[in-house]
């Protein structure tokens, strides 16, 4: 059965353009988009229509760091497959790549095989996965050509986290050169993991154990000397890099000197980072370890660098870093030592609502609005223009976007499955009215009318950014 829909009278937003059009959608694609009030808007017919008028009808959301149901620290991430994509289209977004994770020891595509189990039937929303590797061995280098073969086609490495994630730099070096040749981008934790546990191993005998002291041993320079080290790797290896969650100046000026000199190396933050401090951290009776996340919040003063990032553009996506575990049970795992805190925030339903709150504050344009958190990085991953647009073939998964109605962030009201809000309490403005996967509502006008199942595995090409 082919269906049809058309929404009229809505200011269409994409990354390159602003226009009042109509929308035509047929079997879950964008058909046509023709000016409002014209004769060929007026020509579109429909099974559905969808009146915008005064709202803004956006692509939906790509978010390119999640992790649901992620094991660290001898728990889970509290988000499933399922929760977390319920809560990612109530956010306005549309398609979440996730991390599957390869163990020491296992293949590459034992760790693959694990997370599509984990997803599949599950999903309300469109997905694909990064791959973690833990263990760069000869196998694990073949398997990487294989899995950039079927559309897997970014790779994560930890210079943080030794004894569970860690790659060392021969380890790094050696997929590099293999993303090299194969097309594949390597995405990098930067933090230098080594120097990291002998300053907690000092703070913990020192007895400083509340959760602001994560912040302390997490050091900006150490994140910095690990951005620059990937970035000569790379260089070294003439290999891509995309570095993931920058918070702090520092890191992003070895960003932006390694775009001044021509290199493809790129940058995401989160935003954690453009909104949250040490401030959080530091709450009193063990509230900050809500806040435990890595990369570290910061000191507030490095967000005035980061916004100014996304503006110059040596930042180039916003993704969530996706990564909840409840207050109760979970980040009291840390309650007498933060290095036992879980870490990871709940944001996937937060994203595109408070970079909205950034278009209200006049901070970014509504242009790079659409550009830092859907077309983007639908080009990095090798989705565009399936995804990230409004435009004739593309997937019409479509926002439509109320940038008047205000909310208050709460923990009683969001979707994800976790037990506090890290933005208990804001306001903004701005928020998501129904959205559309591939024709399909799946909010309507502030209801969930969506399923486990609908949303299906996307496989991708290699980064679009590439010289």
């Amino acid at each position: 059965m082919s269906s049809r829909t058309v929404i009229r009278g809505g200011l269409v937003v994409t990354a390159s353009d602003e226009i009042h059009a109509d929308v035509l959608i047929e079997d879950g694609r964008i058909a046509a988009l023709a000016a409002s009030g014209t004769p060929a808007a007026a020509a579109f017919t429909a099974d559905r229509t969808i009146d915008a008028t005064g709202k803004y009808v956006i692509p939906g959301g790509v978010d390119g760091h999640t992790h649901m149901e992620m094991p660290f620290g001898g728990t889970y991430a509290s988000d499933t497959f399922e929760t977390g994509t319920r809560a990612a289209a109530w956010g306005g977004t549309t398609t979440i790549v996730d991390f599957a994770i390869q163990s020491v020891g296992h293949s590459l595509r034992e760790g693959l095989d694990a997370w599509h189990a984990k997803a599949e039937g599950n999903c309300a929303i469109d997905y694909a996965f990064h791959m973690i590797v833990s263990d760069v061995r000869d196998e694990t280098l073949k398997e990487m050509d294989l899995l950039v073969e079927e559309g897997v086609t970014s790779f994560k490495q930890f210079m943080a986290y030794p004894g569970v994630f860690y790659s060392d730099d021969g380890q790094i070096l050696r997929a590099m050169q293999r993303a090299a040749d194969n097309g594949g981008l390597i995405m990098m934790h930067a933090e230098n993991g080594i120097a990291i546990d002998v300053l907690v191993e000092q703070a913990l005998a020192r007895g400083e154990t509340d959760p602001r002291h994560h912040g302390e041993v997490r050091k900006a320079l150490l994140e910095a000397e690990a951005t620059h080290r990937a970035i000569r790797l790379a260089q070294v290896a003439g290999a891509p890099l995309y570095v993931v969650h920058v918070s702090a100046a520092e890191a992003l000026a070895e960003l932006a000197r390694a775009r001044d000199d021509g290199l493809n190396v790129f940058g995401e933050t989160c935003p954690q980072y453009l909104f949250l401090s040490t401030d959080n951290l530091a709450e009193p009776d063990f509230e900050g370890a809500k806040y435990v996340c890595s990369t570290p919040l910061r000191p507030r003063e490095h967000q005035a660098a980061l916004w100014r990032g996304l503006r110059t553009n040596d930042l180039q996506v916003v993704s969530t870093d996706h990564c909840p575990f409840c207050f109760t049970g979970q980040k009291e795992l840390g309650r007498g030592d933060f290095s036992k805190i879980p870490n990871g925030l709940p944001g996937v339903e937060n994203r595109m609502d408070l970079l909205h709150q950034a278009v209200v504050e006049g901070r970014i344009s509504r242009r790079r609005w659409i550009e830092i958190a859907c077309a983007t990085p639908a080009r990095m991953f090798g989705l565009y223009p399936k995804k990230g647009t409004i435009a004739p073939g593309a997937d019409a998964d479509v926002v439509i976007y109320d940038p008047h109605a205000e909310q208050i962030m709460s923990a009683e009201t969001h979707h994800m499955n976790v037990d506090y809000s890290a933005y208990e309490g804001k306001r903004t403005t701005g928020r998501v009215e129904t959205v559309l996967s591939r024709g399909e509502p799946v909010i309507d006008r502030r209801e969930y009318t969506g399923h486990a199942g609908h949303g299906v595995y996307t496989p991708r090409s290699t980064c679009q950014y590439l010289n």
